[in-house]
């Protein structure tokens, strides 16, 4: 097993405050660690990290295709419909707003993870900052937070099944067949052993979105179009004229599609040096930045106000069918990611402190298939609920992204350098400091106006599709 860095001290352990953050040399190497009171190697975390499966096998690229396929896969499928509502020029604008807003925000991860060890989520952070009270508050919000972000993905998995197979089947069939797909998959227990499936992921969503972008510029019109001989408006908006709910839905949509910070933290815990989180992190936000821009743009460009949501259903039929048959593993990826991500959270929970947490023992396997199951149950239910993608992805949005991706970071950041700092404030911090205030009204102001939008949405989808449906949900078939 490859020896994890160990960064703590042997006083340091969860729960307690603060822990003693034992620094490496700036020449040491990422298997330098320390050794327990028996001299077995122990994480803040995960404890002794000898008798189990390794827990900190994270590469800095295997964390950079973890972040990057947390956000990928289902956002990029959206993001066309936010120049749709906007026009290109502020779609434009608002994307890179939202992208540089939330690397700000999730910059304060890596940080705050070295200099208190023993954090493992954000509810963790919580308790560092706001005590038991905030702990709990954030751990609910992050659970159901996790779980929608499995239902879409549960979603996006039955829209490729029902695209590929012209139907082949109800949808709640495939939705059923989604989740134990995503139960099997996400139960491989260590992050490290799953960025494979990141790589391979990413990798068929990139190929994907080019055939359709390819696609949807040689035919003469998109499929959502009126065909001829009819005529058809592109309804091109270099500026577009959104209402307020509108305006809001498509912010919505940009959220979702890069506020995967939350699960920076599971990340950043098991990479095997945490120092190289920052870097994997920018590298992934620019890459997802530059990815939007240039698909989204591309595919309104040539479909204008007919482009499909998801995005893979523009191209025609045959097309479609392509699409969502290279981009099946990238979907499936998703799916894995966040259910994985979703069960570790709370599987950390239960054993934290108990022998079981880092072991090969029946209560360790009991206690992680029970989570992974659990988790993708609950996600199931809410995607045969709320079986719509669009709607689904912008209720996530509206009513979780702010509260778990933009607000508690900046908290963060405020513990650590300005409540409870034993320096003075400098300008740099004060700067910071005022920043990290209009970054928390933003995100109110997203929450409130953003769930608004996201339930008159919910309310209108409701009319067309009821729960545990059989109606196609990728489109047309013809």
């Amino acid at each position: 097993m490859t020896k994890p860095t160990k960064w703590i001290s042997e006083k340091a352990r969860f729960g307690h405050g603060t822990a003693e953050v034992v620094p490496p040399s700036s020449s040491a190497s990422s298997s330098d660690i320390e050794k327990g009171s028996e001299g077995a190697l122990e994480d803040a975390v995960f404890g002794n990290l000898e008798s189990g499966p390794n827990f900190r096998g994270v590469s800095a690229p295997g964390a950079f295709v973890l972040m990057t396929k947390a956000n990928l896969g289902l956002g990029v499928l959206a993001i066309p419909t936010v120049f749709n509502l906007l026009g290109i020029v502020p779609g434009i604008l608002v994307i890179v707003g939202c992208e540089m807003l939330l690397f700000w925000c999730a910059r304060f991860v890596g940080p705050f993870k070295i200099r208190h060890p023993d954090v493992y989520g954000v509810a963790d952070a919580a308790y560092v900052f706001a005590g038991p009270w905030g702990r709990w508050t954030m751990y609910v919000i992050f659970t159901v937070f996790m779980i929608f972000c499995t239902a879409s993905a549960i979603v996006g998995v039955s829209t490729a099944l029902n695209a590929m197979s012209s139907h082949g089947a109800c949808t709640a069939v495939f939705t059923a067949v989604a989740a134990i797909a995503g139960f099997l998959l996400s139960s491989i227990r260590t992050l490290s052993k799953v960025s494979w499936i990141g790589w391979a992921g990413i990798t068929s969503i990139i190929a994907s979105v080019i055939i359709l972008t390819i696609g949807v510029g040689v035919q003469d019109r998109p499929s959502e179009a009126p065909q001829a001989p009819l005529p058809w408006d592109k309804g091109f908006q270099v500026i577009g004229h959104p209402t307020f709910v509108e305006a809001m839905s498509a912010i919505n949509i940009i959220l979702f599609s890069s506020s995967a910070t939350p699960m920076y933290f599971g990340v950043v815990s098991e990479m095997r040096d945490p120092r190289k989180y920052t870097r994997a992190m920018g590298a992934s936000l620019t890459f997802l930045t530059a990815v939007y821009l240039i698909i989204g743009s591309v595919v309104y460009h040539y479909c204008g106000q007919y482009v499909a949501s998801p995005a893979l259903g523009s191209a025609g039929i045959v097309l479609k069918k392509v699409c969502y048959g290279i981009a099946f593993p990238g979907l499936l990826a998703s799916l894995t990611i966040f259910n994985h991500i979703s069960a570790k959270n709370i599987f950390v929970r239960v054993l934290h402190g108990s022998k079981h947490l880092s072991s090969n023992s029946v209560t360790h396997w009991a206690v992680w298939l029970g989570c992974t199951a659990g988790s993708v149950l609950l996600a199931y239910i809410i995607a045969s609920a709320i079986p719509i993608f669009g709607s689904l992805i912008g209720f996530i949005g509206a009513l979780m992204c702010p509260a778990v991706a933009i607000i508690p970071e900046c908290l963060m950041w405020f513990y650590d350098n300005w409540w409870f700092t034993t320096k003075g404030l400098t300008a740099g911090k004060i700067v910071t400091g005022v920043i990290n205030i209009v970054v928390i009204l933003i995100g109110c102001f997203f929450t409130v106006g953003g769930t608004y939008a996201a339930v008159l949405d919910l309310i209108a989808t409701s009319v067309d599709s009821g729960p545990w449906t059989c109606v196609n949900n990728s489109g047309r078939l013809h």
